[in-house]
C-alpha cells in the first residue's frame, strides 16, 4: 500500500501536474496539503478528475488558504473535517480532514506555518499540534491501531540533517542590482525551535512514528526548496513533510523516498519534452509545487 503526501501549493493552479503523477504513479492513498480551494470548488474541479481515474476523494478547504484532501483507491470511511478532541473552539483553517482508508485511519496535515516567534501564528501553530496529539489519543489509539499522519509539517524534527546550513555561502546574481553576490540564508526560526521539536517528539511518544527517520536515521532528504535565490539548485531545502505511522502500520514499511522528479526546477530550457509534457489544456506550462512527493509503501492488508 502506497500512501503519498504532497503540498501541491495550490490544486487549481497545479491539478494538470497532480492528474499527471497519479497516473504515472497510481498511489494507494494520496494525502494534499494547501489546495486553496473551498470545497464547492474541489468538488466541481478536482474530484470529477480524480474519480475519472478510479479515485474518492473527501476535502477540507477554504478560499485563496490552506485546503487539505485525501485521495483514495482503496475507499474512504467515516471522514472527518477539523479535530474532535474534546474542545469546544474549531479549528479556524481548513488544515486537517480524516478518512479511514484500507482500515488504517488517515489524516492529512498542513501544519501552521508560525510565520515569527513573536506571532500569535507560532503560539497558534504549538497549540495546532497539541490539539492534533489530543485528537489521536482520544480517537485513535496509536498504541493500538493503525494510524497515520500525513502532511507538510512545518517543523524540522532533526537538527542540521533535516535544515540547510544557514552559515553555507550561496553564489547568486541579483537582477536588480545585476551584480553577483554571496549569501548566507537564515532558516525559518519557526520550524527549528526546542517547543516545535518536542511537540513532534510527543507525537513519537504516543506511538506515531516518523517513518523515514525510522529508516533513515543519518540520511538527509529534503521535501520542501523555496523558490527563491535558487533554493532547488543549490540543495538549500528542509525536511519538513511527514509521515508518521502508529507501530503497527510503521514495522510494514516496504520504503520511502522524495521523488524528486516531480519537483524540476521551473526552466527546462534544455528539455523540450518536459516542457510540452507540463503543459495544461490551455497550453499553458504548469511549474512544480515547492514541496516534492513524499511516498511511503507499507506491506500492508485490509
Amino acid at each position: 500500500m502506497r500512501i503519498v503526501t504532497w503540498n501541491v501549493a495550490g490544486l487549481n493552479a497545479r491539478l494538470h501536474r497532480v492528474k499527471l503523477w497519479i497516473e504515472e504513479n497510481q498511489p494507494d492513498v494520496l494525502c494534499l496539503q494547501e489546495t486553496k480551494m473551498e470545497d464547492e470548488v474541489f468538488q466541481k474541479k478536482a474530484q470529477p478528475v480524480f474519480e475519472e481515474l478510479g479515485y474518492e476523494s473527501v476535502h477540507n478547504g477554504q478560499k485563496s488558504w490552506n485546503g487539505v484532501a485525501i485521495v483514495s483507491k482503496v475507499g474512504i470511511e467515516d471522514p472527518q473535517k477539523g479535530f474532535d478532541d474534546g474542545r469546544k473552539d474549531p479549528d479556524p483553517d481548513a488544515r486537517i480532514v480524516w478518512a479511514t482508508c484500507s482500515n488504517i485511519r488517515i489524516a492529512s496535515c498542513y501544519i501552521p506555518n508560525g510565520r515569527a516567534l513573536g506571532d500569535d501564528h507560532y503560539k497558534y501553530k504549538l497549540d495546532w499540534l497539541g490539539r492534533l496529539h489530543d485528537d489521536l489519543k482520544k480517537n485513535s489509539d496509536p498504541s493500538k491501531n493503525p494510524v497515520v499522519a500525513a502532511g507538510d509539517f512545518n517543523v524540522c524534527p532533526r537538527p542540521v540533517l533535516d535544515e540547510w546550513d544557514p552559515k553555507q555561502e550561496y553564489t547568486n546574481f541579483d537582477w536588480k542590482t545585476k551584480k553577483t553576490l554571496t549569501e548566507t540564508f537564515d532558516l525559518p526560526e519557526t520550524h527549528v525551535t526546542s517547543d516545535a521539536r518536542a511537540a513532534i517528539k510527543k507525537l513519537d511518544d504516543l506511538g506515531m512514528k516518523d517513518v523515514f527517520c525510522g529508516r533513515f536515521p543519518e540520511e538527509k532528504a529534503d521535501t520542501f526548496w523555496e523558490y527563491q535565490k535558487n533554493a532547488f539548485r543549490d540543495k538549500r531545502g528542509l525536511r519538513i513533510d511527514l509521515v508518521l505511522a502508529s507501530d503497527v502500520v510503521a514495522k510494514s514499511l516496504e520504503s520511502i523516498e522524495v521523488d524528486m522528479r516531480e519537483r524540476t526546477p521551473e526552466k527546462m530550457i534544455e528539455n523540450k519534452d518536459l516542457i510540452e509534457k507540463y503543459k495544461d489544456a490551455k497550453g499553458k506550462f504548469v511549474k512544480p509545487s515547492d514541496h516534492a512527493p513524499l511516498v511511503a509503501s507499507f506491506n500492508w492488508s485490509n
